[in-house]
């Protein structure tokens, strides 16, 4: 069956190797302002170095782990927050739009053109071998990148305030995804990519 037959909003995105799909906007419990406000201002933040092929960086992003069960990736691992009432409710929501169940929530916090996240596949074993990632965006349009680790073809998505990206099936085994610094003066964006950790 179709992953996204089921749900007549989320519109598929062609794609080789995986599966991608994107509601352009998803219905919010308050205006996008008031969440992304709220989100910001509840947040314990962490500005984590991370280790890539042995060195160690500060993310150029802040960021905060919420659900049931440790993450680890890049040689960093977080233990996690309980979900506040407003994380719990947008997690509700996701799941009814996706047709997935998560347990677990990453926030990233862009503050502006200046923060970035690098090219990574979400392929941690945790995750499973072919997990459903959903992707919640508010605030700041940011451009989405995709590269085939194969054939090093490449995708661009804007994410605008609201939307929602599912990434699934065999996509994590066979793209990487990040976002690039800017120049262009851009205001505060969140990112919140929900997940089922084993």
């Amino acid at each position: 069956m179709d992953l996204f037959s089921e749900n007549a909003g989320l519109q598929a995105i062609p794609i080789e190797d995986g599966e991608l799909a994107m509601l352009p906007h998803m219905p919010l419990p308050a205006a996008s302002d008031v969440v992304l406000k709220q989100l910001i201002d509840e947040t314990p933040w962490r500005a984590d170095t991370i280790v890539v092929y042995g060195k160690r960086y500060l993310q150029p992003r802040l960021s905060a782990w919420y659900g049931e069960a440790a993450y680890t990736y890049s040689g960093l691992t977080l233990d996690p927050l309980p979900m506040t009432p407003l994380l719990a409710r947008l997690r509700f929501d996701v799941e009814h739009w996706t047709g997935h169940r998560y347990n677990s929530v990453l926030l990233n916090y862009y503050r502006d053109g200046a923060d970035s996240m690098g090219m990574h596949a979400d392929d941690e074993p945790e995750l499973g071998p072919a997990p459903a990632i959903a992707s919640l965006s508010l605030g700041a349009t940011r451009t989405f990148i995709l590269r085939h680790k194969a054939s090093k073809r490449t995708m661009k998505i804007d994410l605008s305030d609201g939307s929602l990206l599912l990434m699934a099936g065999s996509l994590q085994k066979h793209w990487l995804h990040g976002i690039n610094k800017t120049v262009k003066p851009l205001g505060p964006r969140l990112n919140l990519t929900f997940r089922y950790v084993i």
